[in-house]
């Protein structure tokens, strides 16, 4: 019966990044590859999931709670007024809000741009909707957005524009400027915009997040999406939400109404709660996170790593592979992997346009840092494995 399965599904294969997952996995090599914590969630927002699963909220809910609470700070953040009646759609984290997002809005053959390297998910749901995936790639080393390029991209089919910032793969937060542009396309274009926002509280030094629907005009048209995963470290608890106009809210909650029917009541509960921490948690979240992205920059410059471009958010750093490796991404990685016993990510599994140097795409590796203290000093550890005493990487264990 495998013949009669559908295209989507044999598009859908594993790709290099989850082959070496599984490699990583049957070697027990210390994970700095998946982008999710190993340390304990925040003991407040703990408690009250422990407490709505203690008062039997098992069964299929809508916290209306989550939504006063977002409104409230979608206000306070970004200047937005949205009505908490009608203007969200909580869904299965943030993955679930943003396939609901395209499906309501993206119709056979409509283009959708993305900027690339771009998280691999983004190009699934654009298919499964029979849309068009049309990526702008963005310029390294410091990965910025090329106005002219961005603007060739549209045609008389592009529907959408989707913006991740704080970005992943690359830790870049978009510039004010770089966000101008976007929304004077969008408007001129007459194009939704899709963002996902998850990194929104992760960022460093003077970099600030800004929402594309704070900017004039663009409320109306852009669909914001969020969850609780990265800021409270509860990857697994699956709660996000779609924030919209409330017609385009309405179409998202139907579609995940035929999806999932329902976040998880007990973690929807404990979610009122973790969106009304205080501002000393805020702070704390980025003054550790800091601390650990400045580890992991040290320990891959003294490892051989020229960094170029420090991560202005997120918890990823997207480094490239110095010239005098001849090696490629995965060869680096299944190296790391086998003989250090430390996972990472090639880029290649990011990057989806063609470059001038044919080897561009090749030549980048992701590393999360969203790990404990002890997980970053085994990983520095066992890394040095595979340097000699000049701090240069030995190839094959050589």
């Amino acid at each position: 019966m495998e013949g009669k399965l559908s295209e989507a599904s044999r598009r859908a294969v594993p790709s290099p990044i989850q082959q070496l997952s599984h490699l990583a996995q049957s070697v027990g090599a210390v994970n700095l590859a998946e982008g999710f914590p190993d340390f304990p969630a925040p003991a407040h927002v703990k408690a009250a999931a422990a407490a709505a699963i203690a008062s039997d909220l098992n069964q299929y809910r809508h916290v209306q709670g989550i939504c006063d609470v977002l409104s409230e700070t979608m206000k306070r953040e970004h200047g937005l007024y949205v009505d908490p009646l009608t203007d969200f759609a909580i869904c299965c984290g943030q993955s679930e809000a943003f396939a609901a997002a395209v499906f309501a809005i993206i119709d056979p053959g409509d283009e959708v741009l993305l900027f690339d390297p771009a998280y691999e998910t983004y190009h699934t749901c654009i298919e499964l909707a029979r849309g068009i995936p049309v990526y702008v790639p963005l310029d390294p080393p410091s990965w910025t957005l090329n106005g002219d390029k961005f603007l060739k991209s549209f045609t008389s089919r592009t529907k959408a524009v989707i913006l991740n910032s704080p970005h992943n793969p690359t830790g870049k937060v978009f510039s004010k400027e770089e966000l101008l542009i976007i929304s004077e396309a969008c408007q001129e274009k007459d194009c939704f915009a899709i963002t996902d926002e998850v990194y929104e509280y992760i960022t460093y030094d003077e970099n600030k997040h800004t929402s594309l629907a704070s900017l004039p005009g663009m409320q109306e048209r852009t669909i914001i999406t969020s969850s609780l995963s990265k800021t409270y470290s509860v990857t697994g608890w699956r709660v996000g939400w779609a924030c919209a106009a409330a017609n385009i809210a309405a179409a998202i909650r139907n579609i995940h109404v035929k999806l999932t029917d329902s976040a998880p009541a007990p973690f929807q509960e404990a979610a009122v709660i973790a969106l009304t921490s205080t501002s000393d948690y805020y702070k704390s979240l980025k003054k550790d996170y800091a601390v650990k992205r400045d580890f992991i920059l040290q320990l891959l410059t003294d490892y051989g790593f020229h960094i170029s471009f420090r991560p202005q958010g997120s918890v990823f750093v997207f480094a490239e592979l110095p010239r005098s490796w001849q090696i490629s991404d995965i060869d680096f990685v299944t190296n790391l992997i086998q003989n250090a016993g430390v996972a990472a990510v090639p880029g290649r599994g990011f990057f989806h346009t063609d470059s001038d140097d044919q080897s561009y795409n090749h030549r980048y590796v992701r590393f999360a840092f969203c790990k404990s203290d002890e997980t970053l000093e085994a990983a520095a550890w066992k890394m040095r494995t595979l340097a000699d005493n000049n701090g240069t990487m030995k190839l094959n264990g050589k």
